[in-house]
């Protein structure tokens, strides 16, 4: 399909010259005034529009603010017989991408629809852009509904707007970076910059280039300025992920910056003022780092000014099914199967796992349940041993025994259920695993018809 064009001028030898010296290559509409290129623009889309600046009636620059009021904004190109700086200049202001004098040269006109459709289409791009991310990164996206993540996203919601320093605190898989992204997101810098850094995937020279830039010469190896993480951030935000295994030397470097909005590069002496908000993540606990002294004190309170604790899915059980169904149909939908249903006994059992990885655990299970499958439903029969077993999965490390042990009956539950399970639902292994006769069996199931799996 050609690229459509409006021409707008009150002079009819003008516009009807231009269309057939466009034609050619471009689906052209003409247009005698502004009231006529208004009433063409609400029916049909332009890519571009060139209009006469001085028209009976209504200006081209009434034309320029109509176009540009679009949702689907052409570029716009002014031309006049009365060019001069102030009309360029004015026309500019307004949006349109550039100025041709008349008698409009077609060679260099036709240079300047190729340059406007070329930034029209750059503008379509980052808009699709923006809104991809803005999807992506959005509240909804935060996947769960339990009391522990909506305090989460409420606080997410009250400190995005503000300039504060946010510390992420939380387990390693739970969505740190995904909460600093939706931070960025739904705040003022979010058609700025949003830039992730991964402290302790890099080395201490390396991590201080990489977040401040270097001079030239500054070290062997730099033969050239390089500018740094944060100095391309600004006006937007830089999250440090794993801020707790950054060396001495940087903390004094963040510090610094925290203090002054201000950097300088490697090597360099010319203090860099720079608008950037910080977000910082991390799994370690650095109140316990600052008293082991291998934390800065005031850069830990520098950092603390806002925190949310991310909660591990151990403590979200409620979440785990919403966040199985949301994996397992991306997970379809990009492998082109058929999505996977989970049976309720399958989706019990992995309630109760404690999910050591957290979501990212979560999320790897699901492409391999998608990827490995044997059919179109996934049981707890299906499931490997580590999932049958979380009744008795290990606590965090660091944590105190369960003060309230297994009574008598649950430790009963909890073997026949697994007996079951193993037998895959035949009574009589099952019967023969827990050492009991098949009739004491049929008794228990009876007390406790919740644990019965048919034959």
């Amino acid at each position: 399909m050609m690229p459509s064009v409006l021409i707008v001028d009150d002079e009819k030898h003008t516009r009807e010259g231009l269309q057939q010296a466009l034609a050619d290559n471009y689906d052209v509409s003409v247009a005698a005034n502004a009231d006529e290129a208004f009433n063409l623009m609400e029916v049909q889309s332009f890519d571009v529009v060139l209009t006469d600046l001085r028209m009976p009636g209504k200006s081209g620059l009434k034309v320029i603010d109509r176009a540009l009021a679009l949702p689907n904004r052409p570029a716009v190109l002014m031309m006049t017989a009365y060019g001069n700086i102030e009309t360029a200049v004015e026309a500019m202001k307004r949006g349109a991408v550039d100025f041709l004098t008349k008698p409009v040269n077609i060679e260099r006109l036709e240079v300047l629809i190729q340059r406007a459709l070329k930034t029209r289409t750059l503008e379509v791009e980052v808009k699709q852009l923006h809104e991809r991310l803005d999807e992506k990164f959005s509240f909804d996206h935060i996947i769960g509904h339990s009391a522990k993540l909506k305090a989460v996203v409420d606080r997410v919601r009250l400190v995005a707007p503000s300039r504060a320093t946010i510390l992420v605190e939380g387990e390693s898989g739970t969505g740190k970076e995904l909460v600093a992204q939706a931070i960025h997101q739904v705040s003022p810098r979010a058609r700025a910059p949003f830039i992730a850094v991964h402290c302790a995937a890099l080395s201490e020279n390396l991590l201080e280039s990489e977040l401040f830039g270097h001079e030239k010469g500054s070290f062997t190896g730099a033969t050239e300025r390089r500018v740094g993480r944060f100095e391309s951030a600004d006006g937007g935000t830089v999250f440090l992920d794993e801020i707790g295994e950054i060396s001495p030397s940087t903390q004094v470097k963040l510090l610094r910056f925290l203090e002054t909005r201000s950097i300088e590069r490697v090597g360099g002496s010319k203090p860099l003022d720079l608008d950037v908000r910080l977000v910082a993540a991390t799994n370690r606990n650095l109140e316990q780092m600052v008293k082991d002294g291998k934390f800065r004190e005031d850069l830990f309170f520098r950092l603390n000014v806002v925190r949310i604790l991310m909660p591990p899915l151990r403590e979200r059980p409620e979440d785990i099914p919403v966040l199985l169904t949301h994996f397992i149909r991306l997970f379809s939908e990009e492998n082109k199967v058929p999505p996977l249903t989970l049976e309720p006994g399958a989706v019990a059992t992995l309630q109760t796992y404690a999910w050591p990885g957290n979501i990212r655990e979560l999320r790897n299970f699901c492409e391999n349940a998608v990827v490995l499958r044997r059919g179109g439903v996934l049981t707890e029969y299906d499931l490997e041993p580590k999932f049958r077993g979380a009744s008795a999965a290990v606590a965090p490390t660091g944590a105190a025994p369960l003060a309230n042990p297994l009574s008598v009956e649950e430790n009963e539950k909890r073997l026949l259920r697994e007996a079951l399970i193993k037998s895959r639902g035949n009574r009589t292994k099952a019967a023969e695993l827990m050492g009991i006769s098949r009739r004491t069996l049929h008794r228990k199931l009876a007390e406790w018809p919740e644990l019965d799996v048919t034959d």
